[in-house]
């Protein structure tokens, strides 16, 4: 009797696996930027596994948004963390731009009126995490965790820029940025989008098309990750 009290003790003070989804960007009929020969959608699906396998290594619960070539629309994607529960959502992209000649990568969270009024404009078809309470009550207490994650969000942001400058080059930074990113939209965790670098880009293009490229792409949102789950 004895040893069962004690395992039962020793089980619940392990604590819970951090569960982090992956969002690799587009997918399918979406098939994304395209440069140098090579779809946005295959470039992100291959950095995401890659970092699956270096957080699954330190403990870390991952799940994808998608794992094949398959289509999903935003909401889908955002609705998948939010049912997990996820405690990080990060959603990797490539970037293009008009005249081709910009380089670099950012790290997007949502403005207040993303969080805000969007988010919850937005909620009616995300499930809440809290079915036993009173839907009304437990709508509530999603829209506080809306708004108290962009503190972290914001620091995963600094972190992302932070490891992806340490491996790209400083010139390569284009900072934090706020936008209303729609795969961000009702996020009750902490939810950021990175562009690692824009696939049209003469040099950058051909780059993150090299799986050299994408290992320390992966190496560096994994570390920002980690370093946030961490805290």
């Amino acid at each position: 009797m004895l040893g069962i009290l004690a395992a039962s003790a020793r089980a619940q003070a392990t604590p819970a696996p951090k569960i982090v989804v992956l969002d690799p960007g587009h997918g399918g009929s979406n098939g994304g930027t395209r440069g140098h020969g090579v779809h946005e959608k295959r470039v992100t699906l291959a950095i995401a596994n890659l970092v699956a396998t270096r957080l699954r290594v330190h403990g870390v619960q991952v799940e994808l948004t998608r794992t094949t070539d398959r289509t999903l629309t935003l909401r889908q994607r955002m609705v998948t963390a939010v049912k997990v529960p996820a405690d990080l959502f990060v959603s990797i992209h490539a970037n293009a731009s008009p005249t081709r000649t910009q380089r670099g990568y950012e790290t997007f969270v949502l403005t207040p009126r993303g969080v805000d009024v969007d988010g919850r404009a937005l909620r009616s078809d995300t499930r809440t995490t809290r079915p036993t309470l009173d839907p009304e009550i437990a709508h509530m207490l999603d829209d506080v965790e809306r708004g108290s994650s962009q503190w972290e969000a914001a620091d995963l942001a600094a972190r992302m820029q932070r490891s992806l400058r340490e491996r790209r080059g400083k010139d390569g930074d284009r900072g934090v940025r706020q936008d209303s990113q729609h795969v961000l939209l009702g996020a009750t965790m902490p939810a950021v989008l990175v562009e690692v670098g824009f696939l049209d880009h003469p040099v950058e293009g051909k780059e993150l098309a090299t799986s050299e490229v994408q290992a320390q792409l992966a190496d560096a949102i994994a570390e920002a990750i980690l370093d946030q789950l961490a805290d």
